[in-house]
């Protein structure tokens, strides 16, 4: 299961997505989390799955290495649609182990679930094609204006980029550890919610213990170097908008457009 956490990684290959300015991606990512939340009915939906099919088709990522990016949140999925299903009201469709399914509660819970497999979808792009050093880059380009009003621009660029780098270290080292415990005995698989929480404990002491180490490490190793801060730091390679950004952008809007015109202009599947 650890294995399957793709969250932070990033996917080295040669796109223009990859090419793409670091700032112009969080900005269009951002703008993408937001307006999936006002995406309704069925034709919103189609746009925004093939916007993402045609960010896939040209970001030359494997479908199977995005896709397995699901796997951990397969099961708060899951609740999540059972939950919609069961608690919205409506026109009774028919009855499980005493509950009133509606027709509202199965198209609800149906677009609920793919909302979150949307956002998880798209958002998990960012990472897959920016590197660390070009997340921070972006995020100080982003917050830059706003250091006249005192806000550490760079040193919260920094501690975003250092976050999203230790994620994978920190999922291989809790697999080595849960791998150690198995292999003196310890069983995280059986028996109740209770049970398995408290087998998680020996798991957690030394994660936490390793997690402050590393980052006590990086500390030294960085003050070692003289490292300081973002004033007056030099960049091997600037990054600037270019025309591709100018063309995602125009993709971008052109595909939320599309999305949005059906609820718009009245012509939308709304429920069964």
């Amino acid at each position: 299961m650890l294995a399957d956490i793709t969250l932070g990684q990033y996917y080295p290959a040669k796109s223009p997505i990859h090419k793409m300015d670091a700032a112009v991606k969080i900005l269009l990512t951002l703008a993408y989390m937001i307006l999936i939340f006002f995406i309704k009915g069925f034709f919103g939906y189609l746009a925004v799955g093939l916007f993402l099919v045609f960010v896939l088709a040209i970001s030359r990522i494997p479908v199977t290495f995005v896709f397995k990016g699901l796997k951990p949140v397969f099961v708060f999925l899951i609740i999540t649609v059972i939950l919609n299903m069961f608690f919205t009201g409506g026109r009774k469709a028919f009855t499980f182990l005493k509950w009133d399914i509606s027709y509202e509660g199965i198209y609800a819970s149906a677009f609920m679930g793919l909302r979150i497999v949307y956002l998880i979808l798209g958002s998990t792009f960012l990472t897959y094609t920016t590197t660390p050093i070009m997340l921070t880059d972006g995020i100080e380009k982003i917050l830059k204006p706003f250091v006249r009003f005192g806000v550490p621009a760079y040193e919260l660029a920094m501690m975003m980029s250092i976050s999203l780098r230790f994620i994978p270290t920190l999922i291989d080292e809790t697999d080595k550890i849960m791998k150690a415990q198995k292999a003196r005995g310890a069983d995280f698989e059986s028996g109740s919610i209770i049970k398995r929480g408290k087998a998680l404990i020996p798991v957690l002491v030394p994660l936490f213990v390793s997690a402050f180490r590393r980052a006590d490490e990086l500390a030294v190793a960085m003050e070692s170097r003289c490292y300081n801060g973002g004033s007056n730091r030099t960049r091997l390679n600037k990054t600037k908008p270019s025309m591709i950004d100018f063309w995602a952008t125009v993709i971008f809007i052109l595909f939320f457009a599309a999305a949005f015109a059906p609820a718009v202009f009245g012509f939308e599947i709304r429920g069964f």
